[in-house]
């Protein structure tokens, strides 16, 4: 249950995170948004650091530091798929690449979810799918580059999650603080790089800021949630955070809700029910 409950925490950080993201990201750059994210989340770790403890064994830096690198990628493709838009679609389809793979991973590691969570467990990825019907307009449709950034982002954003679960269960926030340190230090990087190209746009400073410290706290709950629980689970109803991000899109942005996305909504509840019978 607790394992579940931080994993729901986490949900709806990321769904959050990932809104104020996109809408950043709408008003600059996507590095000039991550610019801002990346240091604004590693701060909240190492505010974090003498409540929760961390330490660095080579473990702990070895899967630390991959997580960054794909942290840094989840980052920079998640807040440009939902720049370029539709959210009620995209963000959903990043999640459902996000949870295939851990779930698999968490299998193959031995995770026993009993009746009820083989039950739960595709129904939480049905609704993912449901959640992201979008309602067939054609200028609703993304654009093939939209889509292929979310494909991305849900494989970068899976392998950030994956090896965060593989780091040592004694490590604290070690691999949260090392990764968000290669994330921003990898983010700083490219950005110099590109500089002249990232045009005169100034960074939305608030709302970048508050989409760091809200992946740094879904982070958190991920890693917590994980060390408690399955995998398998914890990543399956962490990946429910599109529905977050639909429903900000729908009253913030004014998009549309179809009907298959209210039944998501429901089947995610029933889903999350089961789980946590599990």
């Amino acid at each position: 249950m607790i394992a579940l409950l931080l994993a729901l925490g986490s949900s709806l950080a990321y769904g959050c995170a990932d809104f104020l993201g996109g809408l950043g990201a709408r008003k600059a750059h996507v590095l000039r948004t991550v610019m801002i994210a990346a240091p604004a989340s590693l701060t909240v770790e190492l505010l974090l650091w003498p409540f929760l403890g961390a330490s660095f064994a080579p473990a702990t830096l070895a899967w630390g530091a991959a997580s960054g690198v794909a942290s840094a990628a989840a980052f920079a493709l998640l807040y440009r798929t939902l720049a370029i838009g539709p959210m009620n679609i995209l963000s959903p389809v990043t999640a459902l690449i996000s949870a295939m793979l851990p779930v698999g991973v968490g299998l193959v590691q031995g995770d026993h979810l009993g009746v009820t969570g083989m039950t739960g467990l595709p129904l939480a990825l049905a609704a993912v799918v449901l959640v992201s019907a979008g309602h067939g307009a054609k200028s609703a449709r993304p654009s093939r580059p939209a889509l292929m950034a979310a494909l991305g982002a849900g494989a970068a954003i899976a392998l950030q999650l994956i090896f965060l679960h593989q780091a040592p269960s004694d490590s604290g926030v070690g691999p949260l603080v090392i990764g968000r340190a290669v994330s921003s230090a990898v983010t700083l990087a490219a950005a110099a790089a590109m500089y002249r190209r990232l045009g005169p746009e100034k960074p939305a400073y608030a709302i970048s800021a508050a989409a760091g410290v809200l992946d740094s706290v879904a982070n958190l709950l991920f890693l917590l949630a994980a060390r408690s629980g399955d995998l398998a689970v914890v990543a399956v109803i962490t990946a429910l955070y599109p529905a977050g991000t639909v429903l900000l899109a729908r009253y913030v942005l004014a998009e549309r809700i179809h009907r298959g996305q209210l039944i998501g909504l429901g089947t995610a509840a029933a889903a999350v029910t089961l789980l946590t019978l599990t």
